[in-house]
């Protein structure tokens, strides 16, 4: 059984090793992503050989689990749920297993948002939006948080040093991490993300996707066109509401040349112009309702999941700063030890070491490709494949090999920031990670182990 060591990082190009099987967090921030992450894995042996076990696969509803990735964190940017994903990507053609086709139809039972593209002969993929496919997901608003970016934006830094529990209890008035007991879904605030609703504070970033937009409606009118026409037109019904939004572009045309229009004529067309945007604040509030309604109502994972299926739902939530999200991705079909291997349900099992040539094994949450970078107006995604539907890293957590020339050498540091990742490695410090990312198995699941 080869040796094995996590890396985590906020990007693909600096990943550092991180403890396995203790409660200490290692930070990750960039300018997009701000949190701090744990992995645990059953019977995983460090680098001396010694097995290092969890209470945490001893616990009650967490028997059958083999293998926990735990992130705690908040999105810098306003972010639709539509838009961020999680998954597994690779670096060359994988070599899977026969029966992989069957796994894959059952995996689509399991998770409907699932697509992918494991045959790619370039960079193969398989990603879900995270709302939708994390199996346990937590999310509390934290008012008033401000944002702290890292010195060197997608690098992890010298003071970024691995929290102890002491350290991380009520950080920033986040909750718990690690929790006391395992995660459960707690999606009671959910609501207060929903574009439109009087308490949602984000707003979306400029390079956002188009249906982030949430400029005012170009038929709206602002409480002071609406007392600049009153002076005018006295016994407009629309002189009475104080509540109107922006005035429409053929108001503005009115007011700027109201000395070439007669009151009447402008008083004749008001009127309508109002009722029209009072049918269309009617529907919004009642899709708002029917929303906030419905995000109350996911009590649990399953209902959180199914929900979510519906694009449309997820493109209702926009993600800010003051949103704190807590996950656990964990499940039961990867087993570590005493050998590598994957077991689905149905029967399916594959001896993992006789496909495996040590290539690291990524799950990893980024920003879906937008329009302007997939016609080519924005770059590839990370990764340098132009065809990928990814675009940003916001954090990533891979299992990889050690290969036998490290075996000797002592567990590395972090990197201090004013080091890249050739200087670490003439100077001792974390070896650049130039194994192929090609792995002959898809670790994408949804609910092998309820």
């Amino acid at each position: 059984m080869p040796r094995l060591r996590v890396v985590a990082g906020p990007s693909l190009d600096a990943l550092v090793p991180i403890s396995v099987n203790s409660n200490v967090s290692h930070p990750v921030t960039s300018d997009a992503f701000e949190g701090r992450i744990l992995a645990y894995i059953k019977d995983f042996a460090d680098k001396d050989g010694s097995v290092l076990q969890s209470e945490y696969f001893d616990r009650e509803d967490r028997k059958g689990i083999t293998w926990s990735i735990q992130v705690q964190g908040r999105f810098l940017r306003p972010i639709s749920a539509d838009d961020v994903l999680f998954g597994n990507t690779f670096d060359r053609r994988l070599k899977l297993p026969w029966g992989s086709g069957a796994a894959l139809k059952f995996m689509h039972i399991i998770d409907p948002t699932l697509e992918h593209d494991l045959t790619s002969s370039t960079k193969p993929w398989a990603l879900s939006p995270l709302i939708s496919t994390m199996p346990h997901l937590a999310h509390k608003r934290v008012p008033g948080v401000s944002r702290q970016a890292s010195p060197v934006p997608g690098h992890l830094t010298s003071s970024h040093k691995p929290q102890s529990p002491e350290q991380q209890s009520n950080h920033d008035g986040w909750p718990h991490f690690p929790p006391p007991q395992s995660l459960s879904d707690d999606t009671t605030q959910l609501h207060l993300t929903l574009k439109g609703s009087p308490l949602h504070s984000a707003s979306p970033s400029p390079g956002s996707s188009p249906h982030l937009s949430h400029r005012p409606s170009s038929g709206a009118a602002t409480p002071d066109s609406v007392s600049s026409v009153s002076s005018s037109v006295t016994t407009s019904p629309c002189t009475r509401n104080d509540a109107l939004p922006e005035p429409s572009s053929l108001e503005k045309q009115f007011i700027k040349k109201k000395n070439r229009l007669s009151a009447g004529t402008l008083a004749s067309l008001l009127p309508d112009e109002d009722k029209r945007r009072a049918r269309k604040e009617r529907k919004r509030t009642e899709k708002l309702a029917l929303h906030e309604q419905a995000l109350q109502e996911l009590r649990t994972a399953d209902r959180r999941r199914a929900y979510f299926r519906d694009a449309s739902h997820r493109r209702e939530l926009i993600f800010g700063p003051e949103d704190v999200f807590t996950t656990d991705f964990c499940y039961g079909f990867i087993n570590f030890a005493p050998t590598l291997s994957l077991t689905l349900p149905g029967g399916i099992s594959f001896d993992l070491m006789h496909y495996w040539d040590g290539q690291p094994v990524r799950f990893m949450c980024c920003e879906r490709k937008r329009e302007a970078e997939s016609d080519g107006g924005g770059g590839s995604g990370e990764g340098g494949a132009d065809n990928v539907p990814w675009g940003r890293v916001l954090w990533c957590v891979a299992i990889e090999h050690v290969p036998d020339e490290e075996e000797s050498l002592p567990t590395p540091m972090p990197i201090p920031q004013s080091q890249s990742r050739s200087q670490a490695v003439n100077e001792g410090g974390d070896p650049k990670h130039d194994l192929a990312d090609d792995s002959p198995f898809f670790v994408k699941a949804s609910d092998g182990n309820k």
